[in-house]
């Protein structure tokens, strides 16, 4: 009976555990993404969560802890939508441009310290192996290189075209607080100029990508 008993209050600490740090994680995703990172505490973290900040220390320690979390679960997901755009072989080339930039966009506008985080984080670099072999065996580029034979588009190097399209998406977010600052520009307003240049982006490829 004490042996059941030990079992069940296990099952039950278990719960327990798993429970404060969804809180946590969540409440902690929330403000990263509503404000940033910099400006979220780990007391606020903890009052979002509805906990105690020495619990919050307890199970994660520090908040750059639960920033990488979070960023890995991000960049999982991303890989994942990248993945099955590049990989989709009923979309035409100039429609995964505008699909990839458009999700780009997306992903890093909700999660705008991504991309430093990439940068700077060592412990990232798998995935960011994976992301650059899922692209260099991807169906996108068969594509590319199927229109450059045909003449349909400029003889580019892919690699090249990969740059323009990633330079072109993530850069404003890599200087985002710069370029914020610089421009007094406020945080919507710098999402109203991501979402202009959503439509812009793939026009500007289209125009590097015709033949002359």
């Amino acid at each position: 009976m004490c042996h059941i008993s030990n079992e069940m209050a296990l099952v039950k600490n278990k719960k327990t555990k798993d429970g404060a740090e969804k809180k946590i994680v969540d409440a902690a995703r929330k403000l990263f993404t509503e404000k940033g990172y910099d400006a979220v505490k780990t007391r606020d973290i903890a009052k979002e969560a509805g906990i105690n900040l020495a619990l919050l220390n307890y199970y994660f320690r520090s908040k750059e802890n639960l920033f990488e979390i979070i960023m890995k679960e991000n960049m999982g997901r991303f890989m994942e939508v990248i993945t099955g755009i590049v990989n989709n072989e009923e979309t035409s080339l100039e429609k995964k441009i505008e699909m990839l930039v458009a999700n780009y966009i997306e992903i890093l506008s909700v999660n705008p310290d991504m991309p430093l985080f990439v940068i700077s984080n060592a412990k990232i670099d798998d995935h960011r192996m994976k992301l650059r072999e899922k692209f260099l065996g991807s169906y996108f580029m068969k594509q590319i290189q199927q229109a450059m034979k045909a003449g349909k588009i400029a003889d580019i190097n892919p690699a090249s075209l990969m740059l323009n399209i990633v330079g072109l998406t993530i850069f404003p977010f890599v200087a985002r607080r710069m370029f914020q600052s610089s421009n007094g520009l406020t945080h919507e307003a710098f999402n109203e100029l991501m979402q202009e240049r959503k439509k812009m982006i793939p026009k500007w490829i289209e125009a590097m990508l015709k033949v002359k």
